[in-house]
Parts: structure tokens; sequence; C-alpha cells
């Protein structure tokens, strides 16, 4: 029985990176061995055993053949005599298929290694065409690492979804790898590769649709309206913003695929337009509420979060109300902070100013700054209430919107 480090801890160890976490793979035991040894047997598909004490994951050297479509569609060889090297054999990519001995001598078959130092993604054999999941989790490493897809496997990556293996794609698998490939520091390069290989086409088709539109170039000088889209998640992702900012950074601008041809390259009504194609893409995978919630609500109203300065006092306190603002601020200013990437996701507008984002939350905070209790009590029959608290706020958002829209117009 011998065990080695294997996958993403050695590759993140030879790029001198952190390793978060570590899997083994055991070679020469069965699944007796490490009962017998105090190892825990977690899950029913995969031969893989918790370690009685570090709680790492063990998993029997095995081998895999597709037997169906899709991603659970395999049958798994788990037995003493498999080797390392043919269970390395099974995994996707050459920079995950390497292992570490207990002595620290790298064992790399497929040559990860030199790949790594080319900074390539390239599939280990063609088995790698058997997964669907592969394409996203390429695409992930693509926008983590920043590194090429090798040539050859952009062309099984075609082929596959050619074959409408990305088809068999379930919802939680499809989300899992967004998720997290959203969160890497460059999610745009993410976007690109599954362009690239035709798969966003399949997984999220409304965004797909975005390249090739245009847009004005006076207020984007990028003009294509998906190279906006993601350079918008790219700013997203310098700023730091969360997994739902992310996410709404991507979807934002959905309504421009559907701009008709006679007034393009202007985009009247895209921010309504987009509503539908973003509640389309939030049920095709079951995307959690705080990231569908957000992406809705900043696709509906960000172009009037940009357009504040010509907005009256009443209307400023009609959009908190109906944005619901007054008792979800923190999902309104996190509304805010895209509209901050959407401003400068902009070919030469990267730094670009974004006062409206703070205006908004000065006009937030004065509309909560009543006693709506006192309001409350001094209102003779209960139908007043709500008018009267409205009155209120109105009367501290007044000054401060008058003020700023002269600002506004002076600049302008």
């Amino acid at each position: 029985m011998q065990t080695y480090l294997v996958g993403g801890a050695v590759r993140d160890a030879l790029l001198g990176l952190p390793q978060t976490d570590r899997d083994w793979v055991v070679v020469g035991a069965d699944a007796q061995t490490m009962l017998q040894q105090g190892f825990k047997p977690v899950g029913q598909d995969f031969p893989v055993f918790l370690h009685p004490h570090s709680h790492e994951e063990y998993a029997l050297a095995r081998t895999e053949r597709k037997v169906a479509a899709g991603y659970a569609g395999f049958r798994f060889y788990a037995a003493p005599e498999v080797t390392l090297e043919q269970d390395l054999a099974r995994r996707d990519l050459t920079i995950n298929a390497m292992a570490q001995d207990a002595d620290g001598r790298i064992i790399d078959p497929f040559n990860g290694q030199a790949d790594l130092a080319a900074g390539l993604l390239r599939h280990v054999s063609p088995a790698f065409t058997e997964d669907p999941v592969r394409i996203l989790r390429t695409a992930r490493f693509a926008a983590r690492y920043g590194f090429q897809v090798a040539p050859e496997t952009m062309a099984l990556m075609r082929q596959m979804v050619a074959a409408g293996e990305v088809d068999a794609l379930v919802a939680e698998r499809v989300w899992q790898e967004l998720a997290k490939g959203l969160m890497e520091n460059r999610p745009a390069r993410m976007l690109e590769i599954l362009h690239e290989c035709g798969a966003l086409q399949v997984i999220l088709p409304e965004v797909a649709a975005l390249f090739g539109v245009p847009q004005r170039a006076d207020y984007h000088p990028e003009v294509d309206t998906g190279i906006h889209t993601l350079m918008v998640l790219q700013q997203a992702a310098d700023m730091g913003l969360t997994l739902p900012e992310r996410y709404a950074a991507l979807l934002h601008d959905l309504g421009k695929a559907l701009t008709p041809a006679d007034i393009l390259p202007k985009h009247h009504g895209h921010d309504v337009a987009g509503v539908v194609p973003v509640q389309q893409v939030n049920a095709r995978w079951r995307v959690p509420r705080a990231c569908a919630e957000l992406a809705e609500l900043v696709c509906r109203w960000h172009i009037i979060f940009h357009s504040v300065g010509t907005l009256k006092p009443a209307t400023v306190l009609d959009k908190l109300k109906r944005t619901d603002a007054l008792r979800r601020p923190q999902r309104f200013q996190a509304a805010l902070n895209v509209c901050v990437a959407d401003t400068r996701g902009r070919l030469g507008k990267e730094n670009s100013p974004y006062p409206q984002r703070e205006h908004w939350l000065a006009l937030l905070a004065a509309a909560q700054n009543i006693d709506t209790a006192a309001i409350a009590a001094a209102c003779t029959k209960p139908e007043q209430i709500a008018a009267a608290i409205d009155a209120a706020r109105l009367a501290q958002i007044t000054p401060l919107q008058n003020a700023y829209r002269r600002q506004h117009t002076e600049s302008h």
C-alpha cells in the first residue's frame, strides 16, 4: 500500500501557490484495507475515504469507463492492481495529472510540469471528451491562471459541443463551475474560452448573443456589447466584488441582444427588455436567490441608477421604494457597486468617477433619517401614515437631490 499526494495540491505547490485542499491516491489497497486502518468511507459512488486524524480524502486508485452521456455516465473500477499512472491517466488536464510520493519526488507521466511552465491547459487523453464538465473546468482554470488552452484541447472541446455533450450537463454542476470561475482573478477569461469553443452558446445563449451587437461608440468605444460585458465582469473582479455582484455584472445588459435592428446602435429600453432573459438564466441553472435577485435588480434599474442627476425628488423616492432599498440597503449598495463596474468596464474608461453611487447612498440615508414611530403617532387615521412617512422622506431627499441636479446640469 502506497499513498501519493495528487492533483491540485501538487500543481499549486509547483506554482508556488498555497495548497488549500490536499487529495491523496492509495495504490495497492482495497476498501477492506482502508477500513481496517481506521479510514471512514464517504459517498457511495466513489471509493473515497477520510483519514482518521487529518480527515483529508484518500481515494483508491481507479480507472473509469464511459457508459452513458453526461457527467454521471461513468463506471469505475478500483482494485489493488490499478497503478498510479492508470489513475492519473483518467484526469482532465496534464497540470492536474501529477503526483508526489512520500519522499517529495514528482511523478509526471504526462508532462504536466512542462505545460505549467508554458502556461498551457492540455488534455491528458482523448477520454477528456467523455465528461462535459471538463469544458467548464478548463475555462475556469484559464480564469484562475491566465493560461492558454492548447489548440488540440480546444478542438476536442468544440467536438464535444458539436456532439451535444454539453446538453447533458446538470444545473448543479454548471452553477458550481460558473460560480467558481466568476470568483477567479480573471473571470472574463472563462467566458472567452467558453465562447471560443461554442459552449457559451449552449450554457448561456443570452450572453453569447451579445457578441457582435453594436453600441454607440461615443459612450462605448469598445462598441461590441459582448466585449463590454466581459470588461464589466473583469472590473467587478478587479474591484473585489462578491459572487452576486459579479453574476449581476455578467447579466446586466442581456436586453441589448433584443434591441430592434432599426434603432441600433442605440438601446432604448434594454434595461426592461433584459429582465426576462435574466429570469430564464436564473431558472435554467437554479441560481441561488441572492445572485438571482441582484442580477434582476441591476438589469432592470442600472440605467435609472446611472441617470440620477435627471430625476425629480419624488421620482428618487419612488425608485428607492420600488427597488426595496429602504428595507434592503445592503442589496441596494451591491447594485450600485455593479453600476460602478458598468461605468468603468469600457475601453479607456477604467478610471471613470461614479459620483452616482455616493449620491444614491446619501439619498437613501436621508430617506431613512426620519422617526416613523413619531409620524405614525401624529396621524389621526391609520390610512394617513404611509403618505405622511413618504412626505417626511421626500422633505429629507429634496434639498440633496435639487443640489445634485443643479451640479449635474452645470457640469453638462
